[in-house]
């Protein structure tokens, strides 16, 4: 159900409050400091049905009120029109974005460090990917008699590795002989191209060429490279994390593996900026925080991932508007990497 134009605006007050202070705010703060033109009394009252419809929590009826997730949410949907970022703000990305270092690895993790000290929380953000992978160089080294290691290179500097076995003796002349040839004939192709071409193999050349289109293929499935994590340690300055426990919770989250996959399960690709407030999180380790998350890139040939992780009460108007206009620069710079 839709609320009242006023207690929207109470609503709107309580939430601001809190995410500046971090402490409960008091119906008498409401109706002394906005304009409402109403007495204190229907405040509370206002304030009664908010906690009634599960907007604000209060550990007692004269306890201040503290935002709840499906508050958050509210006041998410209604920042269309508010916090749009200073003209300052604005010139430091634009002067940010001149200054690009000559490795893309190097360029995409000062963007991080900067966007965290933005926002005064933990950013990420991902190298933009080439979409589809294509294959760059390969070697192939011999192990022992029967077994070689593979290393596949694709570009943008991507890594893969595989342990093969062979049914006869192989040598490291013949390996060397062999990826030279798919050097010269797999050049920039993708995973389709290398899987259509008409070309006669040998029995060893064709098992190698299916373990190649199979790493490709992994690769393409992979949305988004590894992220970087920056600005941990400011995240970790705000009040929620004074208790030790919340922040060994989340270091042993962060030292999972793969634990971006959980914040890219949830359709962030699909275009435009993703929050996750709280329990939307499915996964519990998440459920203290929210994440704002936004895809970037030249669509059909380059993307990446650009975002926030902070306590839920987060200043969202600030780090939407910072995180939408980095992925739009970003998107904008893209095109001198693919």
């Amino acid at each position: 159900m839709a609320l009242t134009k006023r207690k929207e605006t109470i609503l709107q007050i309580i939430v601001d409050a809190y995410i500046s202070t971090a402490i409960p705010i008091a119906s008498k703060a409401v109706a002394y400091n906005s304009d409402l033109q109403v007495s204190p009394a229907t405040v509370r009252n206002d304030i009664a049905d908010l906690a009634e419809e599960e907007y604000i929590i209060r550990s007692h009826l004269s306890a201040g009120a503290i935002p709840t997730d499906k508050a958050y949410r509210y006041y998410v949907e209604s920042l269309e029109t508010r916090d749009k970022l200073s003209l300052n703000e604005q010139h430091q990305l634009q002067q940010l974005f001149q200054k690009k270092e000559s490795e893309t690895e190097q360029w995409v993790q000062s963007i991080a460090i900067f966007l965290a000290h933005l926002v005064h929380n933990a950013a990420i953000i991902t190298s933009p990917k080439a979409l589809p992978c294509r294959f760059k160089h390969l070697d192939l080294v011999a192990i022992e008699d029967f077994v070689a290691l593979l290393v596949l290179v694709l570009h943008e500097a991507r890594v893969g590795k595989k342990i093969l076995s062979f049914q006869q003796k192989i040598t490291q002349d013949e390996l060397t002989t062999i990826s030279n040839k798919f050097n010269a004939i797999y050049r920039d192709m993708t995973s389709s191209e290398i899987t259509e071409a008409v070309i006669e193999l040998p029995t060893n050349e064709k098992e190698i060429t299916s373990y190649i289109v199979d790493m490709i293929t992994y690769e393409d499935k992979h949305e988004c490279n590894k992220p970087y994590l920056e600005g941990l340690h400011l995240m970790f300055s705000q009040p929620e994390f004074t208790v030790s426990e919340k922040i060994l919770n989340l270091l042993e989250l962060l030292e999972e593996k793969k634990w971006w996959e959980n914040i890219f399960s949830y359709g962030v690709l699909s275009g435009g900026t993703k929050v996750i407030i709280g329990r939307e999180n499915e996964d519990e380790a998440w459920q203290d925080l929210s994440l704002i998350i936004s895809e970037y890139g030249v669509d059909k040939k380059a993307k990446g991932i650009i975002g926030v992780i902070g306590p839920k009460r987060i200043d969202y108007g600030k780090v939407i508007n910072s995180v939408n206009a980095l992925s739009s620069l970003l998107s904008r710079s893209i095109v001198d990497y693919i």
